[in-house]
């Protein structure tokens, strides 16, 4: 009588510290797959990236970018991509690594609510944005070819905003235009995990296969997602793009200008619209099915037995 219940008492102990190690190594897995979803979607999309980085700056239409590209030579075609490189693999290993532990503290039994979804998804876009400005940054100046003979490397870019005092240093220098982009990457980061899960899900239930659903979901979300937050964007690049005293005005100032120079039209605004569609399809999509794929097949094993 006495040793009975102490074998069903200790199994289910056995069993709850499993699962509760699996679920750790789940969620810390969400890290790694993040960064690798993201390099390859980065890398895959660069080209795309700087087509659409020339039309923000300059305001010109596809061929003229293309044009621009092909006057500089193939040696230039991809200068600027290790930055965003780098920093796209950051970017993706904290706003899935970092959504996934903010969301289960806030909804430890598994099923979240909408406010929740929001609310993880803004804390873990802002924290990227904390991180990731600086790369931005000097992506933006590397990119803008009226600065190759100015800052002809990273290097150069670095010394530059090294040599300022520390407020100007980041001010002037790394965080120049931070607060759109952390507006634009919270509200984004926000706005794609809030409907990403539930639009998979209404796919799955038509009995596709899992990656299609995925691969939709990210592609539809992450597209209306950044088109929505696109003047954000041009914003950034133009803000970012400028370099010393006398060519960084201040954040009103800027938008003004851009919105000058876009002679008040809301469809210039948008110039590179087209190709944002394109890379945003490419990149979310890609990025979405393969990190729930791999999401999906490191569940523990305990959960499809019940």
């Amino acid at each position: 009588m006495e040793e009975q219940p102490e074998v069903p008492h200790k199994e289910p102990e056995e069993v709850k510290t499993e699962n509760s190690s699996e679920d750790n190594r789940w969620h810390s897995r969400s890290y790694t797959l993040g960064a690798i979803s993201s390099f390859l979607s980065t890398f895959v999309t660069f080209p795309i990236y700087k087509l659409v980085f020339r039309q923000q700056i300059h305001a010109v239409s596809v061929p003229e970018a293309v044009n621009q590209l092909h006057q500089e030579g193939p040696r230039r075609f991809y200068r600027g991509i290790y930055p965003p490189l780098l920093a796209k693999t950051l970017q993706g290993t904290l706003l899935f690594g970092t959504h996934d532990n903010l969301l289960q503290a806030l909804s430890p039994t598994g099923h979240s609510r909408l406010w929740q979804r929001w609310v993880a998804g803004f804390l873990s876009g802002a924290a990227e944005a904390v991180v990731l400005t600086p790369f931005e940054r000097v992506q933006n100046v590397l990119q803008d070819g009226r600065k190759d003979a100015r800052f002809p490397s990273t290097s150069s870019i670095l010394q530059e905003f090294n040599s300022y005092g520390f407020w100007e240093r980041l001010a002037m220098g790394y965080y120049r235009g931070f607060f759109p982009v952390l507006l634009r990457n919270s509200l984004g980061s926000a706005l794609y995990f809030s409907f990403k899960d539930p639009i998979r899900d209404s796919l799955t239930e038509q009995g596709l296969p899992f990656w299609v659903p995925a691969l939709v979901s990210g592609s539809v979300n992450g597209t209306l997602t950044c088109l929505l937050l696109y003047p954000l964007s041009v914003l950034v690049a133009n803000m970012q793009s400028q370099v010393g005293w006398q060519e960084a005005p201040g954040l009103w100032a800027s938008a003004q200008a851009v919105w000058e120079a876009r002679g008040r039209k809301l469809f210039l605004l948008y110039r590179g619209g087209s190709l944002v569609i394109l890379r945003s399809c490419v990149t979310w999509g890609l990025t979405t099915a393969i990190h729930d794929f791999l999401q999906e097949n490191n569940r523990p094993k305990v959960e499809e037995s019940d």
